[in-house]
């Protein structure tokens, strides 16, 4: 018997796998199937960004008299249709697992032993064992921080805060200050250091001199106290929400017998595998890069090993994105540059999704480092409406061993947003 915890898309994903081998497979889920992802995390940020974004478009077309838009925003409306839609798409992965042939447990695991999972008093034998039990916000060690709401919080506030303040600095205080400061609230962020430290200087400050341009940004700032209306910090108080984006903590709690990490992460192998050769481990749980595809591909080489197929996990040229007005969406190998790397960039182009952002001056942004004497593509960061479907192709081409000088062939659909090609192409002739 395989018996996975953990529902999400690590825990679905190597479920999937093995059931297609004709393993008997159990899930045991505490909550609902689909994980963060679906019930509090990508699927709301889709949701409340689709509201933004026709809000968006709305301002623009009533600032230049193109069209005249009016609307009623109710907050408690939008948050109620988002949760509506979440359990319509809840059933629909709840129905396709199981026609997989796969047995789903609700209720709250324990791992006593290497040989038995315990679900709520009652004990299941395993010979192979998958943990995929996901993240949680951390709380940070902030007097009043139990005052804060996080991302688990944000379709049960009442209506939209008058002012937000965010603390944190990564992508999550990114996608929640651009929704909130289109439904109107004044937000803050602060940055205990830089704002988006990882991503590349000028793509950083596109988004927040364009994208986040109504949102205030603090950065190199120290949290004081946190109040339920206030925020006191070294440079001073600012009233408002607080509310905290400040990382994940991996819910391991449930197992004691494998080796962690100092943040509680499971640790595990290019295979997956724990300290203990039947226990296995994916998802958020190991504390790695925590998208959604990547925790897929983690769970499907887990499911693989663990039906006793052998697979090793490949992190290059993983893609990613920051769901803004814009995808801002790239790619990025840590520590790559050749002794001829270069770097090109140019404004995104009008087309679907762009042509009326041409009045405002914001089109987006291509930018790419490659190096000239190898034709290794090194990084590439794209602003467009279309740019995450445009480097999640681009990952594959590159795993592929696409050099730039293989751009030359390259025919793109018309009319597109995307520059990444016309760069590519250019470099295409070095």
């Amino acid at each position: 018997m395989n018996i996975i915890i953990g529902g999400g898309p690590a825990g679905r994903a190597a479920a999937i796998e093995l059931a297609s081998l004709e393993e008997d497979v159990t899930i045991i889920e505490k909550n609902h199937l689909g994980g963060t992802c679906l019930n509090q995390g990508c699927m709301v940020i889709c949701g409340l960004r689709d509201i933004t974004n026709f809000l968006s478009d709305a301002k623009t077309f009533n600032r230049h008299q193109i069209l005249e838009v009016d609307y009623n925003l109710e907050y408690r409306k939008i948050a109620d249709g988002i949760k509506k839609t979440i359990r319509r798409i809840r059933k629909i992965t709840e129905k396709e697992t199981k026609e997989a042939g796969i047995e789903v447990i609700y209720g709250e695991a324990k791992v006593p032993d290497n040989t038995q999972v315990e679900v709520e008093g009652e004990k299941f034998n395993y010979d192979k064992l998958i943990i995929a039990t996901g993240a949680r916000p951390y709380t940070p060690p902030i007097k009043g921080s139990e005052n804060a709401i996080n991302y688990q919080d944000i379709l049960n506030i009442e209506e939209i805060p008058e002012n937000l303040i965010i603390i944190g600095s990564g992508i999550i205080s990114a996608e929640v200050a651009n929704i909130f400061s289109i439904l109107g609230s004044k937000v803050h962020i602060i940055c205990r250091r830089e704002f988006l430290a990882k991503i590349d200087s000028e793509i950083r400050d596109y988004i927040t001199r364009i994208l986040l341009r109504d949102v205030e940004i603090h950065t190199n700032t120290t949290i004081k106290n946190i109040k339920r209306e206030a925020v006191k910090t070294d440079k001073g108080y600012f009233k408002g929400l607080p509310f905290l984006a400040t990382g994940m903590i991996p819910n391991s709690e449930i197992i004691d017998i494998v080796k962690k990490g100092e943040k509680g992460n499971i640790i595990v192998d290019d295979r997956m595998q724990t300290s203990c050769k039947d226990i296995y481990a994916a998802g958020d749980v190991i504390g790695g890069i925590g998208t959604t595809p990547v925790a897929r591909m983690e769970g499907a080489i887990a499911g693989l090993n663990a039906a006793g197929i052998e697979k090793r996990i490949d992190y290059t040229y993983i893609p990613h994105a920051i769901s803004l007005g814009y995808d801002v969406s790239y790619i990025e190998m840590e520590e790559t540059k050749g002794e001829k790397s270069v770097e090109g960039k140019m404004p995104g182009a009008a087309g679907p999704g762009s042509f009326w952002k041409v009045l405002d001056g914001n089109t987006g942004l291509g930018k790419v480092q490659v190096d000239l004497e190898t034709g290794t593509i090194e990084k590439v960061y794209s602003i467009a409406p279309s740019s995450r479907h445009m480097v999640s192709y681009l990952s594959l081409l590159l795993r592929l061993g696409v050099k730039t000088y293989d751009f030359e062939k390259f025919i793109e659909t018309h009319p597109s947003t995307d520059v990444i090609y016309k760069l590519m192409r250019f470099f295409a002739k070095y």
